[in-house]
């Protein structure tokens, strides 16, 4: 019987398991994939006290730094039920073993989001893919195309820009929602096209991608030809496990947290992108914030009862 179990191996969840671990709580961490969406962000320019870092780079730090602590237990695994107990919670993992624990902190943080086109699922792994930062170099000297306009879908243009022949910026909207440092990345590179109050409808290829079709015309097609498309255009809170316990959502679906990071249900926290925490603001340093807090309220939680 552990005294907290934290699902989640991004940065909430390993910030929760070092101060749960400081809190010399007994710790079970466990997620699919170490480091989470934080292995996305190609570059991190807003975590304090490092001027260059890369979200891989980071997410392995917290990695080392959690499970330096021997309070710690670690596992890459797949959680494929959570159930109320008499003592606690049960968490089923997808080799069939089962856990138990005091206390919970959901900190899944959250899916990306799928245009939901003819051609996306055929050529997903071929030419489709959901992280620019990630693909990008594979499409050396080639064209593609970012849909988005936030936070993920500019600055994966300015790293694929790096690489690529051309980028296709393409947006729903006219004016883009990132950040401006990234637009004026993107604006300064000369092989990036902004395709602005445009939508996909279709993905092209014939066993691989060669295109995309758009809802008008642009520059008098209505087709692009391009080698892959980097789908970035949002993602939505990993809240299946909370539903599970039946923990409240906001109106956005959000898993719905006090400033205490408690959900609805006593003795559950949630931390990161998926909460309703820090105004729905993603960032390395929220996530973090919260997974403290999170911690700080198991510990409080486990004291009083």
């Amino acid at each position: 019987m552990f005294d907290v179990l934290i699902i989640g191996l991004g940065c909430a969840g390993y910030t929760a398991a070092i101060y749960a671990a400081r809190y010399k709580l007994s710790t079970f961490i466990v997620g699919m994939e170490d480091g989470g969406l934080g292995l996305t962000a190609a570059e991190v320019g807003n975590w304090p006290g490092d001027i260059d870092v890369t979200g891989p780079d980071l997410m392995e730090r917290f990695k080392k730094h959690a499970t330096s602590f021997e309070n710690v237990t670690h596992k890459l695994a797949r959680v494929e039920k959570v159930d109320k107990t008499a003592s606690g919670f049960r968490l089923t993992l997808d080799d069939g073993s089962s856990i138990d624990g005091k206390t919970v902190i959901f900190a899944m943080g959250s899916k990306k989001r799928h245009l939901g086109v003819p051609g996306e699922r055929e050529f997903s792994g071929k030419g489709v893919t959901y992280c620019a930062t990630c693909d990008a170099f594979f499409y050396r000297g080639k064209d593609v195309a970012v849909i988005g306009g936030g936070d993920s879908a500019v600055e994966g243009a300015a790293i694929a820009a790096q690489v690529a022949r051309k980028v296709y910026l393409v947006h729903r909207r006219a004016q883009l929602r990132a950040e401006p440092y990234w637009v004026d990345r993107v604006k300064a590179r000369s092989n990036v096209t902004f395709v602005l109050e445009r939508q996909v409808k279709e993905i092209l290829g014939d066993g691989k991608v060669a295109g995309i079709k758009l809802d008008k015309p642009f520059e008098g097609a209505d087709t692009l030809k391009v080698d892959g498309v980097f789908i970035e255009i949002g993602a939505d809170p990993a809240t299946e496990l909370s539903d599970q316990l039946g923990c409240k959502k906001d109106d956005r679906g959000y898993l719905l947290v006090d400033e205490a990071m408690a959900t609805s249900v006593p003795g559950v926290f949630g931390a990161g992108d998926l909460t309703s925490g820090s105004n729905h603001f993603a960032q390395f340093t929220t996530a973090a914030g919260e997974g403290a807090v999170a911690a700080n309220s198991a510990f409080s939680h486990l004291q009083e009862h």
